[in-house]
């Protein structure tokens, strides 16, 4: 069993950046690929990133490409969502996720095993 906890949301003003870290605790996350997810008001959970075991492979949402860096510190069991020239639209809840023991980078809800209670961000313009 893997716990995932969420920190480093906030209140931020359009173009502004802000780091999110996703600590966990029961397991070593180096066994995980990890992503970041987000679900905004009256919407469905959309993926924003995710990366494989060693680091060595990202993928990206369209919406967030070439604006958010996912990376990971396996010694330190913490995944992070840099996220820079922040728009409105980027407006939600984000949560980390955890699917154990593949080598490619999972892009949908259904596949991952573990999530985290979520860190509010919120992007004023």
């Amino acid at each position: 069993q893997v716990q995932l906890v969420e920190s480093g949301g906030g209140l931020v003003q359009a173009g502004g950046s802000l780091r999110l870290s996703c600590a966990a605790s029961g397991r070593t996350l180096s066994g995980y690929a990890m992503g970041w997810f987000r679900q905004a008001p009256g919407k469905e959970r959309e993926f924003v990133a995710a990366i494989t075991r060693s680091g060595g492979s990202t993928s990206y949402a369209d919406s967030v490409k070439g604006r958010f860096t996912i990376s990971r510190d396996n010694a330190k069991n913490t995944v992070y969502l840099q996220m820079n020239s922040l728009k409105t639209e980027d407006t939600a809840v984000y949560y980390c996720a955890a699917r154990q023991t593949v080598y490619y980078t999972p892009a949908a809800v259904r596949e991952y095993d573990y999530w985290g209670q979520g860190t509010q961000v919120t992007v004023s313009s």
